[in-house]
């Protein structure tokens, strides 16, 4: 009797999963892609052959270009509790809107006297607003000293974590207003700090 001939059939692989995962995959890491965030004012930063990624949590950042202080923190319970602390010490009521505006600021970039006016503008009208800076001088008062003091204060009630701070500062700048930022940094006993820098090709 003859053998029975099987019809062959090609093989089909179903590849609606890996295509579901693939784009699941996807989405998280646009979610969670932290967007780079465009300074203020510009810096040319120095250059350095070492790598350290910066920090997501428990961070802060003064950057500094032209004899002007921009000051950052990062997360927007920090800035929050910032915010307050600031609020307490120069006497200014922020309403809950302001608060919540001040959360998604990327940086303060103008003196607190004004900030209550610049919170309650619009993006764009933001984006025509001079970047003054924060007030810096060799007072134990200066805004910049209280910004540092509040952020470091807010991180440890926040995240029970001491605040790391980094100076951002442009390869021109003098070294008065550099000085200035360091002793303040001193006053409160902040010794070390990190120097954020470009990369260069190593020398070989």
């Amino acid at each position: 009797m003859p053998r029975a001939k099987v019809s062959r059939k090609s093989t089909a692989i179903d590849m609606t999963a890996m295509c579901d995962v693939a784009f699941l995959l996807l989405t998280f890491f646009i979610l969670s892609a932290k967007p780079k965030v465009e300074d203020p004012i510009h810096a040319d930063i120095p250059a350095s052959t070492t790598i350290q990624a910066l920090p997501e949590v428990d961070f802060a950042q003064l950057l500094v270009a032209q004899g002007k202080v921009i000051f950052s923190v990062e997360g927007a319970d920090v800035r929050l509790e910032t915010l307050k602390g600031m609020a307490d010490q120069y006497k200014i009521d922020f309403t809950p809107e302001e608060l919540k505006a001040f959360q998604g600021l990327d940086n303060v970039s103008v003196p607190i006297g004004v900030l209550k006016q610049y919170l309650n503008m619009t993006n764009q009208e933001r984006a025509g607003v001079a970047k003054t800076g924060v007030q810096v001088d060799t007072t134990d008062n200066n805004e910049l000293y209280w910004w540092v003091k509040n952020a470091r204060k807010a991180d440890k009630l926040v995240h029970n974590k001491e605040l790391k701070i980094a100076i951002k500062g442009d390869s021109k700048e003098e070294y008065p207003t550099i000085a200035k930022i360091i002793k303040t940094l001193q006053k409160q006993k902040v010794n070390k700090f990190g120097l954020i820098t470009s990369l260069k090709a190593a020398t070989k």
